[in-house]
């Protein structure tokens, strides 16, 4: 099947060469500059940690702010929570604990939920599921052994004397 017309054929695109030295009559080609990667926008930097409050820190915190208020000054509470760089929640949460535990309460607690169970509690419970396991076995041997009962007396079969070899 012929076809009338220019046929299309894609030219080939050019490739710049490295390090290619031009033949006469050739024109100069451009080499390729190879150029550093640009800086990351980014800089891997260390997250900041947490600052932690001791419970006399927090007591003493706590205390300062209700002498702030007592003072009546106006923008004094404020002054010392800009000056100590904490934020009125941690104050707040920090008066609550005050309030229901006493210095006690101000004492941090390990995150994550708590054990429901001590050493004693977990042994005590491992014994009741061995003791639970083993009633358990025991009304199955008493089941079959009834059950062995009623088949001699079905078949007529005198049952075995119990030794004293037990005892």
């Amino acid at each position: 099947m012929a076809e009338n017309g220019p046929k299309f054929v894609p030219k080939p695109s050019p490739v710049p060469a490295r390090n290619v030295v031009p033949s006469k009559g050739e024109p100069e080609r451009h080499e390729a500059v190879a150029r550093p990667a640009p800086p990351t926008a980014h800089e891997a930097v260390q997250p900041g940690t947490r600052r932690r409050f001791t419970a006399s820190e927090k007591l003493r915190l706590v205390r300062a702010a209700e002498a702030a208020v007592a003072s009546g000054e106006r923008g004094a509470l404020e002054a010392l929570l800009r000056k100590e760089g904490i934020y009125s929640s941690h104050l707040s949460s920090w008066r609550h604990q005050f309030a229901v535990g006493g210095e006690v309460g101000l004492i941090a607690r390990t995150p994550g939920r708590k054990p429901k169970l001590d050493a004693k509690a977990r042994e005590l419970l491992a014994v009741t599921k061995e003791n639970e396991a083993l009633k358990h076995r025991l009304r199955i041997a008493n089941a079959l052994i009834d059950l062995q009962k009623k088949a001699h007396e079905l078949l007529g079969l005198a049952l075995p004397a119990p030794s004293e070899e037990a005892s």
